[in-house]
């Protein structure tokens, strides 16, 4: 018989759900939504236009028990950091390596029982004007759901969607995430990236 545990996400500690409770209810922020039962996934965190999205997300994750990765350069593992990144969700990736980023993300995937990666599409510099597409290829070579975190400072509302695993037909599966993400307000409007590929714009 198949452990039903091997169905869920990766759970962080209990009390991280009460700490992330109480953090939140004191800023007057609240979550909605309800995680995929599935073990693996890519996780759009978005819209990314501050510095603040990340205590908020670590804290809506909490509420989840939602244990997550984060994508890091090789070189911030390096040292006596090295072990504290990777306490805290980072994975290294070697940019210079023989296979390129989505296979070596991928091939963590297939290492792992479980794993959920955040990934801000939007980038995390300005002057960007549509999302990296990585994300989506992800998801699609590792044949995990893409699964829609939001933070939205207007309703002080942050929490998943709709969990979309990838078809290979890009427009239409960013329709269906353009549609979720459309009323979404992130914490600077000025710095707002189209929820938009490169591949859709080469195409048009």
């Amino acid at each position: 018989m198949d452990n039903p545990l091997q169905a869920l996400p990766p759970q962080s500690a209990p009390w991280t759900r009460s700490a992330a409770s109480s953090y939140l209810k004191l800023v007057g922020w609240k979550t909605t939504g309800t995680l995929p039962d599935s073990p693996k996934g890519v996780l759009i965190a978005a819209p990314h236009s501050s510095n603040w999205d990340l205590p908020f997300m670590l804290a809506v994750a909490g509420v989840f028990r939602l244990k997550i990765n984060w994508l890091g350069k090789h070189t911030l593992f390096e040292g006596p950091m090295g072990p504290m990144m990777r306490a805290l969700g980072g994975i290294p990736v070697d940019r210079r390596a023989r296979h390129g980023l989505v296979e070596q993300v991928v091939q963590r995937f297939n290492d792992s029982e479980s794993m959920y990666l955040a990934v801000a599409p939007s980038g995390t510099r300005s002057g960007n004007t549509h999302w990296k597409s990585g994300f989506y290829h992800i998801a699609r070579a590792a044949n995990v759901p893409i699964v829609c975190a939001f933070l939205d400072y207007k309703k002080k509302l942050g929490g998943v969607g709709p969990a979309i695993v990838p078809s290979g037909d890009i427009k239409a599966d960013m329709d269906r995430i353009r549609e979720f993400y459309a009323d979404i307000v992130g914490f600077d409007g000025r710095k707002t990236v189209g929820v938009q590929l490169s591949e859709e714009l080469e195409k048009e």
